[in-house]
């Protein structure tokens, strides 16, 4: 009787395990997964955008895919509609802003939306709530380790 092996392979809601690395086109690491550790996630949970986790999907267990994201499918285009004027006195004094520092906002929601510091003067401060990786082309490479359903 033939023995039957099935091969894994990473399905739309597998629960998986993997090693990763997100960089900008020129190789600079943005996030990786910490040498010797795993990242375990189930697909469609939120973890990774969804064109990420659909270049992992039909890949087979130990198997390492690429795949680069021009900033429309990655983290968007900046819109200018996005870029606020505050004022000053909206934010503590005891908070030393400097441009290019990334600042929680509560929305009317109760949600937290960073917004990156722009600029900043006595009376006014200029918030970019633009995605802080928004206009860049990603490159994301993940090595499926386990894959568990």
């Amino acid at each position: 009787m033939a023995n039957s092996c099935s091969i894994l392979v990473v399905k739309e809601r597998s629960d998986i395990e993997i090693k990763f690395r997100l960089s900008f086109l020129e190789g600079t690491t943005i996030e990786e997964t910490p040498k010797g550790d795993v990242l375990r996630f189930s697909l469609g949970d939120g973890t990774f955008l969804p064109e990420l986790e659909e270049m992992l999907i039909g890949l087979e267990l130990g198997t390492t895919a690429k795949l680069t994201l021009p900033p429309e499918r990655a983290f968007g285009v900046s819109d200018p509609g996005n870029i606020h004027t505050m004022d000053r006195t909206n934010f503590l004094e005891a908070l030393d802003l400097k441009e290019g520092f990334v600042v929680g906002f509560h929305t009317p929601a109760g949600e937290e939306i960073p917004g990156t510091i722009q600029s900043i003067n006595e009376t006014q401060v200029v918030v970019d709530f633009n995605h802080p990786l928004a206009d860049q082309t990603i490159v994301f490479a993940a090595t499926i380790i386990a894959i568990h359903r």
